[in-house]
This record gives structure tokens, sequence and C-alpha cells, in this order.
């Protein structure tokens, strides 16, 4: 169970986007059934099939990234939830939160292509979502 400490820790901020985990302590393949759910700016947490481990280090890969934008965190949580684990991950270095913040961005602007196909119709390729994300909600998107 998360304590409050870890809870305060992650605002929620909810996603779609897929993602790849794999335990850093181990070569296999990664988690097919990972669902991103949150990001914050010190973690993420994340739906898995499999339970992992309180302080297991994992990397996590985006695939509408690049390869080499993996990042690599800590488990601080992990709970049995409907459809497997939700796995709460915690990131310490500097660089690797810098680096979380410009993927939550990325996934708030991959949730806005989304939801213009859905509910207007239009297919947006992921520049043509980031130019109009951008122009309409950058703004608004909290500061470091």
């Amino acid at each position: 169970m998360r304590n409050k400490k870890s809870i305060r820790k992650f605002i929620r901020h909810p996603s779609d986007v897929p993602i790849q985990v794999v335990l850093d302590r181990v070569v296999e393949e990664p988690d097919d059934d990972t669902t991103l759910t949150n990001v914050s700016l010190g973690g993420l947490s994340f739906i898995s099939s499999r339970k992992l481990q309180i302080l297991d280090r994992v990397r996590v890969c985006i695939p509408i990234l690049q390869k080499e934008n993996c990042l690599t965190g800590i488990v601080v949580w992990c709970e049995k939830a409907a459809e497997g684990y939700e796995v709460g991950l915690e990131f310490e270095r500097s660089q690797e939160i810098f680096r979380l913040r410009m993927i939550e961005q990325i996934c708030h602007i991959e949730h806005y292509r989304k939801e213009i196909e859905s509910q207007q119709g239009r297919k947006l390729s992921t520049e043509e979502a980031a130019k109009e994300w951008i122009s309409e909600y950058a703004g608004d998107f909290p500061a470091m």
C-alpha cells in the first residue's frame, strides 16, 4: 500500500500512452501489457501485467519517442489492480526529472491528437498535433 509521502509526490496527470518497461537487473523482454496511467514531476505510474518489487530499478521507454529517450527509475509502490498491478516509479536524478517533464508534454500532445481524431474526425500527425497543442495549451503548462 502507498504511504502518504509517496502519494503526495505523485501529482496525477492522466495519460493513455503505451510504454515499455524492463527490469534493470535482468535481461528480458519488455512487458507488452503496460500502459502509462499518470505522469508527475518526480515520477510516473503504470499498469503492468507483472508484480514488481519495491526498490526494483526499471527502464521505461515510450514507443512514440526514440529508443534512446528511455528513463530509469525506482519502484516506490506496487498495488494489485483490476487488470494486473499499478506501479509507482520515482526518478531521483535531475536529468531524468527534466526528461520526464518533456515526456509529460509529449504525452499531453499524443492525448490531444487522439482526442481531436475521436471528437472532430481530424487525423493529425504528431508534428501537427504538437503545433496545435503548443499554440493552444503550452502557456497553461506549469513551469518546473
